[in-house]
Formats: structure tokens, sequence, C-alpha cells
């Protein structure tokens, strides 16, 4: 049985400042910091053969901290471009709430949380699944398959992606999913890689 833990980064500096951040590469908040500690103290029971993430600090640093706190920094680490946020295009840098004056709440809500509508000069969550998935199969699943305990730490959306397709959500019910900041999801797979169970740590 092999077992996946996803992890979005601890708070950044621009989820702080409600920001659009995507691919902008922005610190931990001090919050943010204290939120992958304690990730790693809900963690303590693991043994991580590998981790994934992307190649934004807020990630890595989560991770970095993360395996600090187990004690198993020497575990084989592979970023990818592939496992970074959603592009949010013109909207990055923007203040959220300015953002649905502008715009009006239901437009930046799909812009925000629907599936397939893309925000100006961005990604929708279906083109940050085109990329997410395909690495997820070809790269980290072959390793679930052979019963390993995986840790991904990354973004918002490209856990949001990743979570569609092994709960088989709707594109109706990924409107609605909202995945926190610094908290462990637990998949157990079987060999097949079908999931068994899900729960937050």
């Amino acid at each position: 049985m092999g077992c996946l833990v996803l992890l979005r980064h601890g708070e950044s500096q621009w989820n702080l400042e409600n920001r659009f951040t995507g691919w902008v590469d922005v610190p931990l908040s001090p919050r943010g910091v204290e939120e992958a500690i304690q990730a790693g103290q809900k963690l303590k029971g693991f043994v991580f053969h590998r981790a994934f993430t992307s190649m934004l600090s807020r990630a890595n640093e989560t991770l970095r901290l993360v395996l600090e706190t187990i004690g198993q920094s020497h575990i084989p680490i592979e970023k990818s471009q592939a496992l970074n946020e959603r592009m949010y295009g013109e909207l990055q840098g923007l203040n959220k709430a300015e953002t649905a004056k502008k715009y009006g709440e239901e437009q930046v809500k799909l812009w925000r949380r629907s599936y397939d509508v893309r925000p100006p000069g961005g990604e929708s969550l279906k083109d940050t699944a085109e990329r997410v998935l395909p690495y997820y199969e070809t790269v980290i699943k072959p390793y679930l398959l052979k019963g390993e305990t995986i840790l991904v730490a990354a973004h918002g959306n490209s856990l949001r992606a990743l979570v569609m397709e092994l709960d088989q959500l709707s594109k109706e019910a990924v409107l609605e999913l909202n995945i926190p900041t610094g908290a462990p999801l637990l998949y157990e797979l079987d060999d097949q890689g079908a999931v068994l169970s899900r729960r937050y740590l």
C-alpha cells in the first residue's frame, strides 16, 4: 500500500495580504513558517521515501521545515514546474477584495474556483491539471505503486487539480474545494493506485 501526503505550503506573505500570487515567488509569512513546523509535528510518525515540490520558494521552504522537524532532510527531493501554483496572469499581485469590487464577486469566484474559466492572461484549473496530472501519473504514482510513502508540498490549485482526480470530483464539486495552508492530507492507495482512504491529519 502506498501513502501519499499532500501539503499546501504555509501561509505566504501575499496570502496574508489577500493578493493573487500565482507564479510570483513570494516567501512564507511568519505564520506560514509556524504552520510548516506544525505540519511537521503532525507528520512525525511517517517515514518518507522521497518528496516532490514546485519551483516556488514558499513550497520549497515549507518542505524544508517539515523535513527538518521530522529529521528526514536526507530524502530525495524532486522539484518541478508541473507542481507550480496556477498562473493567475493579469490578476497576480492584485488584492482579491479590490478585484471583486471591480469585476464582481461572482466573476472573481469563477476565476478562482471554477474548473475551466481562465483569469485574464492566466491558467484555469483545467490548464493546471493538464500539467499536474501527467506528472503525477508518470513520475509520482510509480513510487506509490511500489508501496512508498511520498510527500508532495505544493499549492492550493496544483493540489486541487490532483485532489479532483483522486476524489473523482465533478467540475461543480471542485468549485467548493478549498485546501487549507499547512494541513497535511493523507491518502492511502491500493496496489492499483485507487484511493482506499483520505483524511486530514
